[in-house]
């Protein structure tokens, strides 16, 4: 499970802070201000929120009728966790074996004691939990508009 692969890195960070990443979706997240946000926070960890993109057009009902329909808008104005994670060592002491699952134990124990801030992120973000997704990210990658790479 996620919080005992976590645990598995311990005696290799030697007491420092650290980067988790998902590797589920792709967005430009730039590390160094990540990084001074969690620094500035004070917190044992820092998560990168995100809006998920629109995936469903959305009607808009009056009685019976249909008065708007917004095609996939960008999304509904939630965050959510993005995945892209700043962690102080200290998390390791709420990990206790390998069937631990790091976001529904410990991230949520961590919560509990106020030590979770989020890094709003709002450039493009794009899952890939479907093919469709996965089609969708290779075809932005073969036309050379893969907003995720932004090395020259």
């Amino acid at each position: 499970m996620t919080g005992g692969r976590i645990k598995k890195i311990e005696k290799f960070l030697e007491n420092q802070s650290f980067f988790l990443t998902y590797g589920d979706d792709l967005k430009a997240v730039n590390i160094s201000k990540l990084l001074q946000f969690h620094n500035k926070q004070k917190k044992l960890v820092t998560l990168t929120a995100v809006q998920p993109p629109g995936r469903f057009g959305i009607l808009e009902i009056k009685g019976n009728e249909v008065i708007n329909l917004s095609e996939k808008p960008p999304g509904d104005g939630n965050w959510i966790n993005g995945g892209y994670y700043v962690l102080e060592p200290a998390v390791f002491d709420d990990i206790h074996n390998d069937s631990d699952v790091w976001e529904t134990n410990q991230l949520q124990k961590i919560i509990g004691k106020n030590q979770v801030s989020a890094f709003k992120y709002n450039d493009t973000y794009q899952p890939m939990d479907t093919i469709n997704d996965k089609q969708k990210l290779q075809k932005m990658w073969d036309s050379n508009n893969a907003y995720w790479k932004i090395w020259k």
